[in-house]
């Protein structure tokens, strides 16, 4: 009963843990994916193209930005979840 207990700390630890790890990784992929963008691509200025209603760049960078913190999101979402089963374990 008591091992129960705190494997249910740990895998609440791990959760807690493994959160804050994600919401810092996405977080930090907010910001350096677009410098990474206008990097890749210097002849454009998306921001400006954005601003003056140009819809295949907004599309395309948004594309590109919500794609790579998605793939992020799944790379934590798996790291928890593992950390979780291994603490029940």
């Amino acid at each position: 009963m008591a091992m129960n207990i705190i494997n249910i700390g740990w895998a609440v630890l791990f959760c807690i843990i493994g959160g804050i790890v994600g919401i810092c990784l996405v977080l930090l992929a907010s910001a350096i994916v677009p410098k990474i963008v206008a990097r890749l691509t210097p002849n454009i200025d998306e921001e400006k193209e954005i601003l003056r209603g140009n819809l295949a760049v907004s599309d395309y960078y948004g594309r590109i930005v919500s794609a790579c913190i998605t793939g992020i999101s799944i790379v934590v979402a798996a790291a928890v979840l593992g950390g979780i089963i291994a603490g029940l374990y």
